[in-house]
């Protein structure tokens, strides 16, 4: 399996690539490119779409880079578990970590909900998609993950394939081994899963028993501790990649 390559700028690129493809830069990869990391025409970087692989390109232009000239591919397109993280939004910089790790992470999907208790009214999901991006480019992902607009939890709910397995973190669960509790749960997670995490202020007692009668559910307590909404993003997609997902080897 060809190695990602960690020193070289990776930039995502919304174009088909194709060897001897010429791709225009747009103002902030260029300013980002000549001002930032000042580069120069001739010097090389790794581009890639979420689905045409990941490609060495060779800058082009006169005094600030404004094309790429795509030379070969270097790792071919890769697919991410089948796993969409739902969540609910959480305020400002607490919201981009959360976006940021979730991508990191191996989240295919991000899926904000409204809650009886969530704290931020509003969903920029422009930035959370810049987010997405970014740690993409960062991080050597290839394949760059779909964010959907926000639902109310009941809308996401009623609209959810339920062949689908929903992991529902629930802080009012009874704290048990949470690896042998996705183990058992292996063979309803082939039609993909769904990882939820609450708001702050938890759950309301009419939302968990709206979610308990869920089809495809299981209960997952994150240990004894409570923790704050972000960290328990992290904590539970690390479980069920492990567990589930492609940490394991499958």
């Amino acid at each position: 399996m060809p190695q990602a390559d960690f020193r070289s700028p990776r930039l995502f690129v919304d174009a088909p690539l194709a060897a001897d493809a010429t791709l225009a830069l747009d103002r902030n990869q260029s300013n980002y490119l000549g001002n930032v990391l000042r580069l120069a025409a001739g010097a090389s970087v790794l581009v890639f779409n979420g689905r045409d692989g990941e490609w060495q390109a060779a800058i082009a232009g006169g005094k600030r880079p404004d094309r790429l000239t795509l030379l070969a591919r270097t790792r071919p397109q890769d697919a991410l578990p089948d796993v969409t993280y739902v969540f609910a939004p959480l305020k400002h910089a607490r919201l981009d970590y959360m976006v940021q790790k979730a991508i990191e992470m191996g989240a295919a999907a991000l899926q904000p909900v409204m809650t009886r208790y969530t704290q931020a009214s509003r969903v920029n999901t422009e930035r959370m998609r810049a987010n997405v991006v970014e740690a993409a480019e960062q991080c050597g992902i290839l394949s760059v993950a779909a964010v959907h607009e926000p639902q109310a939890l009941v809308k996401y709910l009623d609209a959810r394939d339920g062949g689908r397995l929903l992991i529902f973190c629930d802080e009012a669960a009874e704290v048990a081994d949470p690896l042998a509790a996705l183990a058992g749960a292996r063979q309803a997670a082939t039609a993909g899963m769904d990882v939820l995490i609450g708001p702050e202020g938890g759950f309301a007692e009419e939302e968990r028993a709206l979610l308990l009668r869920q089809p495809s559910i299981l209960r997952l307590a994150l240990g004894p501790r409570i923790m704050r909404a972000d960290t328990a993003a992290v904590a539970a997609l690390a479980l069920v990649q492990t567990a589930l997902g492609d940490w394991n080897g499958h």
